[in-house]
């Protein structure tokens, strides 16, 4: 099964509600820190809600 790497690399500061949730939800606490997740839509939809706050690559 693959995997994904998931930066944060935006701030919280001035977000909505749900998209902070969302990052905290992925387990993204810091600007710059990385977890790794399964592939699947569930994690590709919670990507998509703040995909202007991550970098992600397949690992």
């Amino acid at each position: 099964m693959a995997q994904l790497e998931i930066t944060l690399k935006r701030s919280f500061i001035g977000r909505k509600k749900n998209q902070i949730q969302t990052a905290k939800a992925l387990g993204l606490n810091k600007t710059n820190q990385t977890v790794v997740k399964p592939d699947n839509e569930a994690i590709r939809g919670m990507i998509q809600v703040i995909s202007h706050m991550v970098e992600v690559k397949e690992a």
